[in-house]
């Protein structure tokens, strides 16, 4: 009988996929699995890591009819006679900023990667260093230089140890140049909100006032890119991959206690994307209660603010980083929105061609 032997399992960092290496006397392979919450809409994504004895010269069709890990045809092979098994001890799973991928090393080598963006296409695409030639199971890892998955698991390694470092880590830098940039077009900082509970990544809300403006915007989101960008905007991805928050709340309207409250959703709202493996972008609407009487959401888009031309974030590991801003919405607002395929952009127009900005300030329905 040949069974399986589970090596390594390791969540991601918002426990929503597993990694798993499992080897055989045949063969050895790299899992990412859904977690059962996410199992009806990501399938599992498995990729040959290397074969453990003689390649056949056919694919495995046996091992797949009997549901084994098939080996890998010799052809696609880099060792024809088969590798070593793998000692679990050596092996380290290391996931993508965007926590829907991972590069699996071993004894300081990549040795395969599954990317993020395979979760949200039809067919699986992995890539292993011991793969010479693209397959229907796996294609080829190759070299820095060969192969983008390849540089950008390294930079991945390189951007953990960076914030593994007590000494050079980037947050201080980034929480400084924020604020800066905050208090040049909202005013002075007058509180500073931590919204992290001392989990990674770093996240803050700072509030500024201004003109009787109270503002809410927050840092740490950009630090990671968001999932599924990826494949959505694919060469222009890092146009939209990175993210802030922000509310405006007009004092006339509201006092500073009752804008905090409002203000509370952007501290569950920022960890939206990575908790549920989803994005945030122009016109996307999100539920909430934190929001005045008789309305039932907030619509996010970067244009309610009149001067977002002028307004340039700090850069994020070389990425642009959009400032969303939440515009309360009513329900039938929010309803309408989801039901039209461009929906959210249709309503953020037509809020800007009643006047509406950034900042909140009591109005009637749309008709």
């Amino acid at each position: 009988m040949n069974e399986s032997t589970l090596l390594i399992e390791t969540s991601n960092e918002n426990q929503t996929l597993v990694a798993v290496v499992q080897q055989d006397s045949r063969a050895a392979y790299f899992y990412i699995y859904p977690t059962e919450e996410y199992s009806e809409r990501f399938q599992v994504r498995a990729c040959w890591l290397r074969n453990l004895g003689s390649a056949p010269l056919q694919e495995d069709r046996a091992a797949m009819e009997a549901g084994q890990p098939p080996m890998l045809a010799a052809e696609y092979c880099r060792n024809l006679a088969g590798e070593a098994p793998l000692n679990p001890e050596g092996l380290a799973v290391i996931w993508a900023e965007s926590d829907d991928g991972a590069a699996l090393w071993y004894d300081g080598q990549l040795l395969a990667v599954i990317p993020g963006w395979s979760l949200y296409i039809e067919h699986s695409v992995c890539y292993s260093a011991s793969c010479i030639k693209e397959s229907s199971l796996v294609w080829p890892l190759g070299s820095a230089s060969t192969n983008s998955q390849y540089a950008l698991a390294e930079h991945t390694r390189q951007f953990w140890r960076s914030w593994q470092r007590e000494e050079g880590n980037p947050w201080p830098k980034m929480r400084s140049d924020y604020q800066a940039c905050y208090e040049q077009h909202f005013g002075p900082m007058v509180k500073y909100y931590a919204i992290d509970q001392g989990k990674w990544p770093p996240m803050a809300i700072t509030q500024h006032q201004s003109d009787g403006v109270y503002y809410f915007l927050t840092i740490g989101a950009s630090i990671r890119p968001m999932p599924w960008v990826e494949i959505l905007f694919n060469d222009d991805a890092a146009q939209y991959r990175r993210m802030e928050m922000g509310i405006a709340i007009d004092g006339q309207y509201m006092s500073e206690e009752s804008a905090i409250q409002m203000a509370s959703a952007l501290a569950g709202f920022v960890h939206v994307p990575w908790a549920r493996i989803t994005w945030f972008g122009e016109g996307h609407s999100l539920e909430s209660e934190a929001v005045p009487q008789g309305y039932a959401g907030y619509v996010l888009s970067s244009s309610f603010y009149p001067e977002q031309g002028r307004l340039n974030l700090p850069q994020q590991y070389g990425d642009p980083v959009n400032l969303f801003w939440a515009s309360p919405v009513f329900g039938a607002e929010r309803e309408r929105a989801q039901a039209a395929p461009h929906g959210g952009h249709d309503l953020v127009n037509k809020l800007r061609e009643q006047g509406v900005d950034h900042v909140f300030r009591p109005r009637q329905p749309l008709a």
